[in-house]
C-alpha cells in the first residue's frame, strides 16, 4: 500500500511521500544488501529480463532500497520516475551520454561546478562530442548559441562558486522552441526550494551527496525524468525503440538498459539508506540553510575586510529578484565572499575555529573551501575566470548551527585574515 500523499505540504512529504508499508511493515527503508535475486524458476527469471514482469535481479540493474529512493525523489521533484547513481558526476554523465552521440553538440553554462565543466570539455570532447559555453544568465546568448547540432542544454539552478542564477523557466522556453530537452542540475536548490516539474526542465540531476544526505555520510546521485520532452524526433532517432516500447518513460528506459547497465556506475543500497534516512529532515536543514546564510551574508556584506559578496538573498545581487520568483524567496545555502587576495584568504581558513575547512557542500556542518588552490588548481588562469573562481574568493555552505555561532567564528577568523 503506498500513503496518499498528493494533499501533503512538502515538509510532510519529504517523510511519507511514496514510501510503501504495506498493512504491516517498516516504517523506514529496509536495506537489501544483497548482490543478486533468486526466482523459483527460469520462466520467472525470463519474464523479468524481457520485461514481461517487473522485478530486481542484480544490484547493478536495481535493488529495492535504491529503488525505494528512486521513487521517493522522483515523487518530490514531479517527475514519472528516477534512475539512483554511484555519485553527483555519475548522474551528470549517465544522463548526458544517454541523449547525446559522436558528433553532437552540448550547450551549456559558462559557470558550471568544476568536475561537470571538465566532463564537458576534457572528457566528452575524446569521444566527438563538443560542449559551447554561454552565459546561463544571457537568455539571447543561449538561443544564439544553439546550433542544428545540439543536443541539449545544461545549466544548474545556481551555479558553483559563481553564485549566479539563470532564469531556468526563460531557458526551458528556449530549449522547448529548439527540440532539445533541458538538463537541470538542481543540486543547490533541491526540491525543497523549487520542484523540477515547476522550473520547466526536462531533466533534473542531483549530487545527493550534498544536501539531500545533509550529513556528509555518504555520497550518491540521481537522475530524475519529468517525462515530458518528445523523444519522438529526427534529432533523436536512437530513442525511436524506446518511445514506441516505453513512452514517457522512453529516456529512463533508454538509461537503464544502455548507460547505466553497461557503465556500472550504480548506487549501493547501504548509501540508498543512508539518502533515505536524510531526505526526510530535508526541508527542516533547508530552512535553517536558508536562514544563516542570508544571516551570514549579511555580516560579510558590511564586513571592512571582505570586498564583495556573492549571494542571490541580498537584495543588491544581479540574481535577487529572478532567484526569490524562482525559489520562493529562500536562496539555499551557499555564498562566496572575497578578501584582499590569496593570502588574505588562507589566513581566514587557517583561523577558523568551528568551521571545517572541506571541499563538500550541503553538509549539516559549516565547510569552506579556497577553490582555486583546490578544486581549481590544475585549471589555467583563463578556465577559473570563465568559471568565476577567483584567487581572493572563499566559497562557504553555510551549515545549520546557531547563526550566532557562525558569525562569530567568522568574525574572529577575519580578525586575523
Amino acid at each position: 500500500m503506498t500513503i496518499k500523499t498528493p494533499q501533503l505540504r512538502f515538509e510532510s512529504l519529504v517523510v511519507h511521500g511514496g514510501l510503501e508499508t504495506g498493512t504491516c511493515g517498516p516504517t523506514t527503508v529496509p536495506i537489501i544488501q544483497s548482490s543478486a535475486f533468486a526466482y523459483g524458476t527460469a520462466s520467472a527469471l525470463e519474464d523479468v529480463f524481457r520485461g514481461r514482469k517487473t522485478g530486481p535481479v542484480y544490484t547493478r540493474l536495481g535493488n529495492p532500497t535504491t529503488e525505494a529512493l528512486e521513487k521517493r525523489l522522483a515523487f518530490l521533484e514531479g517527475g514519472v520516475a528516477a534512475v539512483a547513481t554511484a555519485s553527483g558526476m555519475a548522474a551528470i554523465a549517465t544522463a548526458v551520454m544517454s541523449i547525446i552521440r559522436s558528433g553532437d553538440e552540448i550547450l551549456a553554462s559558462a559557470s558550471l561546478f568544476g568536475g561537470t565543466f571538465s566532463l564537458f570539455r576534457d572528457t566528452l570532447s575524446n569521444y566527438g562530442i563538443t560542449t559551447r559555453f554561454v552565459d546561463p544568465t544571457d537568455v539571447a546568448a543561449i538561443r544564439g548559441g544553439v546550433t542544428d547540432r545540439t543536443r541539449l542544454i545544461f545549466v544548474e539552478t545556481i551555479g558553483n562558486p559563481r553564485i549566479d542564477v539563470p532564469d531556468i523557466s526563460a531557458i526551458a522556453a528556449a530549449a522547448q522552441e529548439a527540440g532539445i530537452p533541458l538538463v537541470v542540475d538542481a543540486t543547490i536548490s533541491t526540491p525543497c526550494l523549487a520542484r523540477g516539474c515547476d522550473l520547466g526542465a526536462d531533466i533534473i540531476v542531483h549530487s545527493t551527496s550534498k544536501y539531500i544526505n545533509g550529513t556528509g555520510s555518504t555520497i550518491g546521485g540521481v537522475i530524475i525524468d519529468m517525462g515530458r520532452f518528445g523523444w519522438r524526433n529526427d534529432k533523436f532517432p536512437h530513442f525511436a525503440p524506446f518511445v514506441k516500447r516505453y513512452r514517457e518513460f522512453a529516456f529512463t528506459a533508454r538509461v537503464r538498459k544502455l548507460i547505466h547497465k553497461d557503465f556500472g556506475a550504480c548506487a549501493a543500497p547501504m548509501n540508498s539508506f543512508l539518502l533515505t534516512e536524510g531526505l526526510e529532515t530535508l526541508a527542516l536543514r533547508m530552512e535553517k540553510h536558508c536562514a544563516n546564510a542570508i544571516a551570514l551574508a549579511h555580516f560579510l556584506n558590511g564586513h571592512p575586510k571582505v570586498t564583495w559578496v556573492r549571494y542571490p538573498g541580498l537584495a543588491e545581487s544581479p540574481f535577487h529578484e529572478v532567484a526569490a520568483r524562482q525559489f520562493g524567496g529562500r536562496f539555499s545555502g551557499l555564498l562566496a565572499f572575497g578578501l584582499a587576495d590569496r593570502e588574505g584568504a588562507f589566513r581566514f581558513i587557517d583561523h577558523l575555529r568551528m568551521a571545517k575547512n572541506a571541499a563538500n557542500i550541503g553538509d549539516a556542518k559549516t565547510l569552506v573551501i579556497h577553490p582555486a588552490s583546490t578544486i581549481y588548481c590544475d585549471y589555467e588562469t583563463e578556465d577559473k575566470a570563465l568559471l568565476g573562481v577567483a584567487e581572493e574568493l572563499v566559497r562557504v555552505s553555510v551549515g545549520i548551527e546557531h547563526k550566532d555561532d557562525i558569525i562569530e567564528d567568522f568574525a574572529q577568523a577575519l580578525g586575523e585574515a
